[in-house]
């Protein structure tokens, strides 16, 4: 089978090649060639040296091809699964995203706030014609979309096969909620791989509501234990009395809404903004790779990564006491172990739950059929189905629908470049404190 991945040069690239070669699963519906597509050519070199270096070094039989292109179509053309993480604008791009809104005292996060709205205007165009491209060359492929806002990206792009009658193709995957769930497991005592977690939300917008351990919901006996609960990051970063409030495990970036004050005066208080750090964390790697020399490529890519996951969220970390993360902290479980769990079920019917951004269906009382949430889902041979979430507290789905009309308004005006559009969704964002800002925010992005 083939998987192309969109932004093959980028970054992470690396780590769903690693899944892939440490995939022991039956022969069948296994990834046997990777094809990378990216639109600059020395990043796809940068990356395919790193690859070349992980595959000499993995012992077993089954490495996959690797190939790369900067050609879209000849990228899709038979390809069984379709990777999306792109970035438009690079890091540029997203540094803008921070400083502009920074600039007028609000936030200025990449997919939070007012920088994911911009991310967003910037970014969904080209996601469509992705979308448009695929449902064209390859309209059998699954997209696996990463690529972030990934709610409002992974909607936008689900709007496109389902026009079309493709049916829901279009999943959406983060690391976030699997993350969160296997600390909140491993603070109990408990294998977070026979856990079962009940989790609601939007992307980057959620709560682990309980973990069941053995039939019993275990998220109590956590929440009743300071000393367990900020055992982990997301207890130290939200603190024991708070979360005994909401009763909840918020995802890390609802640290943005709850502590927002605290957040924004960490950023602005920065040396540089996470975007520029990493433009300047990156740009060293991808100048240090040479394709003639794998291993040493291999090398700057492993400390470059092993630093961009001790420094992640620093600034929210700083914020609540300037702790550091911890080796279980760093254990994300990966979105791309997310990734490839997802495609072992589709491609094996190996049935499975995985918390997934999809079109709610039902799962959400009080959002609508085709608005993407990010709740655990039955995955197999016919896709990704959402599961009941049932009753939502009243300030989670009122959250929710606050956030989901900002993403709407912002497919809004990408798809037609409607400056009240894109106004409405700056201004009815709950980070952004006004209309003037909002309107100042977009004159200052340009576009509109």
């Amino acid at each position: 089978m083939r998987l192309t991945v969109l932004g093959g040069g980028g970054f992470r690239v690396p780590l769903v090649h690693r899944a892939l070669l440490e995939d022991e699963g039956d022969d069948a519906g296994r990834i046997t060639e990777l094809v990378l597509h990216d639109t600059d050519s020395g990043r796809l070199d940068a990356v395919t040296a790193v690859l070349s270096h992980q595959a000499a070094q993995h012992e077993g039989r089954r490495v996959p091809a690797v190939r790369a292109t900067t050609d879209l179509d000849e990228a899709l053309r038979g390809a069984d699964f379709v990777f999306s993480a792109i970035r438009v604008g690079g890091l540029e791009g997203r540094t803008r995203d921070e400083r502009v809104p920074l600039a007028e005292g609000v936030l200025g996060q990449e997919t939070v706030g007012a920088g994911g709205v911009l991310y967003g205007l910037r970014t969904l165009p080209v996601a469509v014609r992705i979308a448009e491209r695929v449902a064209e060359v390859a309209p059998d492929a699954w997209i696996i979309n990463f690529t972030n806002p990934a709610g409002m990206v992974t909607e936008a792009m689900s709007r496109v096969f389902r026009e079309r009658g493709l049916g829901e193709r279009v999943i959406g995957i983060c690391d976030s909620p699997v993350g969160l769930c296997r600390r909140a497991a491993r603070a109990l005592g408990a294998d977070p791989d026979r856990a079962d977690y009940d989790y609601v939300g939007l992307n980057h917008l959620g709560w682990l509501r309980g973990v069941v351990v053995d039939g019993r919901d275990r998220l109590p006996e956590l929440l009743a234990n300071g000393d367990l609960l900020e055992s982990f990051e997301e207890g130290r970063l939200f603190g024991a009395d708070w979360l005994r409030a909401l009763g909840a495990l918020p995802n890390e970036y609802l640290h943005y809404y709850y502590f927002n004050r605290e957040a924004v005066a960490a950023v602005r208080g920065s040396r540089a903004t996470r975007g520029e750090f990493l433009r300047e964390q990156q740009s060293r790697f991808y100048e240090a790779s040479r394709p003639a020399d794998p291993a040493g490529s291999y090398d700057a890519w492993d400390r470059t990564r092993r630093e961009r996951e001790e420094t992640y969220m620093a600034e929210s970390r700083e914020a609540t006491g300037g702790w550091k993360r911890d080796s279980c902290d760093l254990d994300s479980g990966g979105y791309d172990r997310v990734a490839l769990a997802l495609m072992r079920a589709v491609a094996r019917n190996e049935r499975t739950t995985l918390i997934l951004n999809v079109p709610n269906r039902t799962a959400v009382p009080g959002l609508d059929a085709e608005a993407v949430v990010e709740v655990p889902c039955l995955v197999d041979a016919g896709g990704a189905r959402p599961l009941s979430a049932g009753a939502v507290s009243p300030d989670q789905l009122g959250l929710m629908l606050q956030v989901k009309a900002v993403e709407r308004a912002t497919i809004e005006a990408a798809a037609d470049g409607s400056r009240s559009a894109a106004l409405r969704a700056l201004a009815l964002h709950p980070l952004v404190d006004s209309v003037r800002v909002a309107g100042r925010i977009l004159d200052s992005a340009g576009g509109f």
